[in-house]
């Protein structure tokens, strides 16, 4: 298993998830970060790139309301706000860590 796949993956309070790596990496990203970030195409036109989910679409309150694995790639996420086609690359994941040693200059 590669070590750009999770080991773990949990909701440790209301606002957050998080991911730990197999190489010991962990990323807490926050809800609604996610939600504004998914690449499927209700959210970014399949031709252009461009984002058209709009970021006062998207409850602040919104959260994962289930996750799971797809093959050995992906995580499906579905959200409180009825969004559930998603579906997120364990590479896009860890290229959106928030953390410091990830993006030192921050997001």
């Amino acid at each position: 298993m590669s070590t750009a796949s999770p080991q773990n993956i949990d909701a440790p309070d209301s606002r957050s998830v998080r991911i730990v790596w197999r190489d010991g990496h962990e990323s807490l990203y926050d809800n609604r970060f996610l939600r504004l970030s998914c690449p499927c195409a209700a959210c970014v036109n399949e031709w252009t790139g461009e984002r058209t989910l709009r970021e006062e679409e998207v409850p602040g309150d919104v959260r994962p309301a289930s996750w799971h694995l797809v093959g050995n790639y992906a995580l499906s996420i579905g959200f409180s706000d009825g969004h559930d086609t998603g579906i997120y690359s364990f590479e896009l994941l860890r290229s959106l860590c928030p953390c410091p040693a990830c993006h030192p200059q921050g997001r």
